[in-house]
């Protein structure tokens, strides 16, 4: 089981990349917890549900390259990371956001229970 705060963070990040690059919105919705808040660049929603919508509305070919900036462990099963990530596109230049996720371990695996995306501070 990974012990470090980033490791843990790449291992669920890791898994949400591959499903974004794959353009699998139920694979993407399932690293994410039940009660999920989830804030794209458009109105939040909670749950899987609601990532998996918001996925599917993504276009074919979009990508997700990230960079991990910070990290901070909130409790034994909580860990938080700010991120840098790249949305590339077929038809257009790349996007550049800064997330913030907080994941939790719900037995042995870790799921993202809240993600946010900001356009703050990127160029």
């Amino acid at each position: 089981m990974p012990s470090t705060e980033t490791e843990i963070l790449r291992g669920v990040l890791d898994q949400w990349k591959s499903a974004v690059d794959a353009h699998d919105p139920d694979r993407v919705a399932s690293h994410f917890t039940d009660d999920a808040i989830f804030q794209g660049l458009h109105p939040y929603g909670v749950g899987p549900g609601s990532v998996a919508e918001y996925y599917h509305a993504q276009p074919i070919g979009m990508t997700a390259a990230y960079d991990i900036r910070e990290t901070r462990r909130l409790a034994d099963d909580l860990v938080l990371g700010y991120l840098s990530v790249d949305f590339a596109f077929t038809d257009r230049p790349a996007l550049p956001v800064s997330l913030s996720v907080i994941v939790r371990r719900i037995g042995n695996a870790w799921y993202i229970s809240h993600y946010q995306v900001s356009r703050l501070g990127q160029p």
